[in-house]
């Protein structure tokens, strides 16, 4: 039998919180499935600020290099001290250091909850490496420059390679789904950049005949995915367009708090909800951690496609479908209109695996 090995960092403000509760999940998921499962606390954040003066210290990252996948808590680097501001923020150093180059934001509607836009169920896959974010998408630097006090200057980086491999990501996963690719750009006015992306997407589609693809401008797709967010499926993008469309995706179907996300290269993955570390409320044990709970799912489901290991495809289905369950039987934080703690929340979906 093999053990995964799973690194846990538990982040700022609510994260300690949401991957407590998350963790608390994940063993009894994992016991329940008979897997062997090693989970690695590791620091980062104000924690290894304090300790490395570091918010992703090099022993972390060394840890990580040795690790199946890991969850990552939210950051709270806007309140670091100004040192620290200077440098990538904890996430967009694990993606530049790993080459996650797959940022996958599934937006489904969780039963038992509002949505905004009814029945859906789409997933954006973001180009993770480049684009017009200046903290990926140079070898050496940041892509902006100050040219005078009243000038700036950012670059936008698109290449064949980075576009080639989160189209075929795109439309594997869409060969697995509903074989539907709606690739997202503005090749009307970005012509050189996201004109490459929009013929690089069209050419991998070659290669996978049975899916159906179509395009939108970015602008128009926002619109679209308010009308009739059912009708996509799989959503193929830039970096930051599919920032923007994920959150509003998020949002449309619950809330930007219940959004899961994984990011990955070809051989490991780490899962991040899609929403911040909210310090208002850390410590309150009153924060919402289906994000959290669900990306961690999505890293198991993604680690079967790695090792086709049933387990991981179990432990995966056990936390999604007890979630889902305890949200329809009333079982909700308060700020889905429940009365239940973080914890509360968390043990009742444990509970459930008990009579499963």
């Amino acid at each position: 039998m093999t053990t995964y090995r799973i690194g846990v960092l538990h982040g700022d403000g609510i994260g300690p919180e949401i991957v407590k509760a998350t963790t608390l999940v994940l063993k009894a998921a994992t016991q329940k499935a008979d897997m062997s499962l090693d989970l690695v606390d590791l620091p980062m954040g104000w924690d290894a600020i304090k300790k490395y003066n570091d918010p992703m210290p090099d022993v972390t990252v060394k840890e990580l290099e040795k690790c199946h996948g890991w969850i990552l808590g939210p950051h709270d680097s806007a309140a670091y001290p100004e040192e620290h501001k200077e440098k990538r923020n904890p996430s967009g150093e694990l993606r530049h250091h790993f080459d996650l180059y797959a940022n996958i934001r599934p937006a489904k509607t969780i039963p038992g909850t509002k949505s905004v836009v009814g029945e859906a169920d789409l997933v954006i896959y973001r180009e993770n490496t480049e684009g017009f974010y200046a903290d990926r998408n140079m070898y050496i630097g940041v892509g902006e420059w100050q040219i005078t006090p009243e000038v700036a200057v950012s670059t936008g980086v698109f290449t064949k390679k980075a576009i080639s491999r989160i189209a075929h990501a795109a439309f594997q996963s869409a060969m697995e789904r509903r074989k539907k690719v709606t690739i997202v750009h503005k090749a009307n006015v970005i012509r050189l950049g996201s004109g490459l992306f929009l013929n690089t997407c069209r050419e991998v589609a070659e290669q996978y005949p049975e899916v159906e693809i179509d395009d939108y401008h970015i602008d128009a797709m926002t619109a679209h995915l308010v009308r009739r967010a059912k009708d996509f499926d799989v959503i193929v993008t830039e970096n930051m367009f599919g920032d923007i469309l994920s959150d509003l995706a998020g949002e449309l179907v619950g809330s930007l708090g219940l959004a899961p996300s994984i990011n990955s290269n070809a051989k490991q993955a780490m899962a991040q909800a899609a929403h911040g570390s909210a310090p208002d409320i850390a410590g309150k044990n009153i924060a919402n951690p289906i994000g959290m709970m669900l990306s961690t799912a999505m890293l198991f489901e993604w680690l079967n496609t790695q090792h086709h290991d049933k387990k991981l495809k179990e432990v995966a289905e056990l936390i999604e479908n007890s979630l889902f369950e305890t949200v329809r039987a009333g079982i909700k934080t308060g700020d889905l209109g429940g009365k239940s703690s973080t914890s509360e929340f968390a043990e009742a979906i444990v509970e459930r695996f008990r009579i499963i």
